[in-house]
């Protein structure tokens, strides 16, 4: 079982992005509530995380938000996809606390990227890493009840309730608020 909250981290060179972040980026806060990456433009920014705590937030037709995705300290931000290809944001990243994030730029990478072949075959084995946790997380989604996949965020993470409102982690798990809260009482 992998020990990160975002099992992808587990399979990445964690010490070579960090690394790389802290001595290329630049530290940037972001007050509880700011969007790391708005919807409808351009993320400029991978980072990681120092402090802090973010979640990833799609909206519905009629603005409901539904959380996709919660990273904090010591982990990494950004919208992979969208900021590997220069594409507009299909979800916000919101800051759901103060946060302090090491930033590179998406021109950073991409140029990286044309003159390191190395660091690019990085880039492509995290990418195939972030894609097998969102996978894994689309599989669950069907396969196990929300009992399941609430026992065993809980099991891997009993301090989430701590970093996370209620509203947040039922959505991340797509059930609601109260059917989160009688999953607890069970529990």
């Amino acid at each position: 079982m992998a020990c990160n909250f975002n099992t992808y981290i587990d399979r990445i060179d964690f010490n070579a992005w960090r690394d790389l972040c802290v001595s290329q980026g630049t530290l940037r806060h972001f007050a509880k509530g700011e969007e790391f990456v708005s919807i409808g433009s351009v993320g400029r920014y991978a980072g990681y995380i120092q402090s802090g705590t973010l979640k990833y937030v799609a909206r519905s037709a009629d603005g409901s938000e539904h959380v996709m995705g919660l990273v904090f300290g010591n982990g990494f931000v950004v919208d992979w996809r969208n900021f590997l290809q220069g594409k507009k944001a299909t979800v916000a990243i919101i800051a759901t606390s103060d946060c302090d994030i090491f930033c590179i730029t998406d021109k950073f990478v991409q140029a990286k990227r044309a003159s390191d072949p190395s660091f690019n075959d990085m880039v492509m084995h995290t990418t195939e890493a972030v894609y097998g946790t969102i996978y894994d997380r689309y599989v669950d989604l069907y396969v196990k009840t929300p009992q399941q996949r609430y026992v065993e965020l809980i099991t891997r993470h009993p301090d989430l309730f701590d970093l996370f409102t209620l509203k947040d982690i039922a959505s991340f798990l797509n059930i609601t608020p109260t059917h989160l809260s009688r999953l607890r009482i069970k529990k």
